[in-house]
């Protein structure tokens, strides 16, 4: 053991440990040599591994032990000719030590040969008298592999050793997840939950899926039993703040996460999500009051910048909006809302130019939703750019062939760009397609709806049908 039930650490380490401090040297046994580098190795503390690891070399040149701890830190620092060299010795002195398997493993996984490295594992799940690790180490060269299935049944087989291991209980989900069985997830979760009811972790997880299923009611029950089960679980509380948010229950929510905030300190996210419930129970000013702790307590949360900027922007005051999501902007210029949003904003204030590059920011990004071809082309209309706004619906409806919307908004752009007869084609087959929508270009172009060229066209259609 590397420490005694006091804490403290062993003799074996305290004695290493004061050996280097002066010109000594004490003998230890092999086995003494193993539990100090391991102990270190678990620490992080490599380079005083290395100093046992060569001393305990020094003092039993034999050992095998000490030879595949070696190795193992060779790996570790990828000098893998060197580590296989060794290897190929020990083999030879000792060919059904699954270890050296293990290691072989890892030099393939080094090398993405992840394949060689399975089937290295398999070999040396035979000679293994406790193969738990092996089964994590199959796992995680499974996920490599991008085989989840595998992965999941490997990690699987570590949770049924050890129901304590949490780091393969979540490599578990993680697989269900990637392979978007959530049902299975929670059939999952249920049945280890019914051998461990107490498990604060799978509670969590349980809940996680039941959200993402969609079925609010039975998240917050198993979130409810996460914070029984451990009443300092950030995450659990945070997570029911969420459904709770989910169902309508907003003051319930700002308690979940100010209980967040009472158990550690403070996060922006807790300070972001209690904006958001008083936002959405009309406490305006309480709302302001917690996107700025937000921004304050983390400057390069880009959402809580956004979440003041549509506080501004709801209340009419652009400038202070558009100031606001320059500094989201400036955290993830890459982020396509973000530059949907400022478009949106310099509209509001007549900044057509600025408003028409940042919808060429959005569509660059990826965003091609029918809002934002509709709102960037009226933008060019009105900064006097039919033959813009004619390229920019053509766009739009490569993206929405059927939105009748952007046919009547381009017959429109057509006849202001001096295209009557295209103008012409395009409004009668609009019509044709759906007259109901005559309302949404009576509003868009009253002027051109009112004029002789639409009634006469319009007139002319109805006569046709009846």
């Amino acid at each position: 053991m590397a420490f005694n039930s006091n804490g403290k650490p062993s003799k074996p380490i305290a004695k290493f440990e004061s050996m280097l401090k002066t010109d000594d040297v004490y003998f230890f046994d092999a086995e003494d040599f193993e539990d100090i580098i391991h102990h270190y190795l678990n620490n992080g503390k490599i380079s005083l591994a290395k100093k046992a690891i060569r001393i305990g070399l020094q003092q039993h040149p034999d050992a095998i032990e000490l030879r595949l701890l070696d190795v193992e830190v060779l790996v570790f620092e990828n000098n893998l000719d060197v580590a296989e060299r060794i290897l190929d010795d020990l083999q030879l002195l000792d060919s059904g030590n699954e270890e050296i398997y293990i290691q072989r493993a890892n030099i393939y996984s080094k090398k993405d040969n992840h394949e060689a490295a399975v089937l290295l594992l398999h070999q040396a799940l035979e000679m293994a008298e406790e193969s738990f690790d092996i089964y994590s180490l199959l796992g995680m060269e499974y996920l490599f592999m991008d085989d989840f299935q595998q992965a999941k049944i490997n990690f699987m087989k570590c949770v049924a050793f050890d129901e304590e291991d949490y780091s393969s209980l979540y490599n578990v989900i993680y697989c269900f997840e990637f392979l978007e069985d959530y049902e299975g997830a929670i059939q999952y979760l249920n049945n280890f939950l019914e051998r461990n009811p107490y498990c604060q972790v799978a509670w969590h997880q349980l809940g996680k899926q039941y959200f993402t299923m969609g079925m609010y009611p039975e998240a917050l029950t198993a979130f409810d039993f996460a914070v029984i089960s451990d009443d300092t679980f950030i995450g659990a509380y945070f997570e029911k703040g969420k459904v709770q948010e989910k169902l309508g229950k907003f003051e319930e929510a700002i308690e979940s996460y100010e209980t967040t905030i009472a158990i550690d300190d403070p996060t922006s996210h807790a300070y972001l999500r209690i904006g958001k419930c008083h936002e959405k129970l009309g406490n305006e000013d309480m709302a302001k009051y917690y996107y700025y702790k937000t921004v304050h307590e983390d400057p390069l949360l880009d959402k809580g910048w956004l979440a003041i900027t549509q506080y501004y922007y709801r209340h009419a005051d652009y400038e202070k909006a558009l100031y606001y999501i320059n500094k989201a902007i400036n955290i993830d210029e890459e982020n396509p809302l973000y530059w949907k949003k400022c478009a949106k904003i310099h509209a509001a204030l007549g900044n057509l130019d600025e408003a028409d590059f940042s919808f060429k920011q959005t569509v660059d990004l990826g965003n091609y939703e029918l809002e934002t071809w509709m709102l960037w082309s009226r933008v060019v209309r009105n900064n006097q750019e039919p033959e813009a706004a004619v390229q920019i619906l053509k766009q739009g409806l490569e993206f929405f062939p059927e939105a009748t919307e952007l046919e009547y908004m381009l017959a429109g752009a057509l006849l202001l760009s001096d295209q009557p007869a295209k103008a012409r084609k395009r409004f009668i087959k609009s019509i044709r397609h759906d007259i109901s929508k005559l309302a949404f270009f009576k509003a868009e172009y009253p002027e051109i709806y009112h004029s002789d060229w639409a009634q006469n066209i319009i007139t002319d259609i109805k006569k046709a049908s009846e």
